[in-house]
């Protein structure tokens, strides 16, 4: 069902996750699910998965994760404070102890200038640990690919954070 690389990188993080005993929580916007698609794809995603939240909408992230409507105001839905807040809020409304948090602008329309088609900000949090985020400039490379793009990275970032 998923590209390669995609699916290594899930076997790799249900493997590392169980062996860890972490808790994974997904907080998505862009993508609606697919990051969490990915990992319960993966025989086994049951140990390490707790929940994912898709919260597409503002309305969303403010009641079901808790994004505070203060952030969302001052420095809208695809930001960085928004994705932090996204990621805290996976944990803080889950019984997870590590998550990835992804909001952006997939396209074909919805961007501006200071906020192009292909911008993502994802974040991943561990209890304990600094929260790690990056700001993806994929460009306009269609809402599929930009889609595809963000899983990856979010993955890559589990990898990373779930290391001891």
């Amino acid at each position: 069902m998923w590209p390669a690389d995609i699916d290594e990188s899930a076997r790799r993080i249900v493997a590392d996750f169980t062996e860890r005993k972490l808790l994974l929580a997904t907080a998505e916007s862009c993508t609606a699910g697919l990051i969490a698609a990915a990992i319960t794809e993966i025989a086994g995603s049951s140990t390490i998965f707790d929940r994912g939240f898709v919260t597409y909408s503002n309305e969303a992230k403010r009641e079901m994760i808790g994004v505070a409507n203060a952030t969302l105001k001052a420095h809208g839905a695809v930001s960085r404070p928004t994705v932090l807040e996204m990621a805290q809020g996976a944990i803080g409304n889950s019984g997870a102890n590590i998550s990835v948090a992804v909001t952006g602008i997939a396209g074909p329309g919805g961007g501006s200038d200071d906020k192009p088609v292909g911008l993502v900000h994802l974040a991943a949090a561990r209890t304990g640990h600094e929260t790690l985020h990056r700001e993806m400039r994929y460009g306009d490379i269609g809402r599929s690919a930009v889609r595809l793009a963000t899983v990856r990275t979010a993955l890559e970032m589990l990898i990373e954070i779930g290391r001891d």
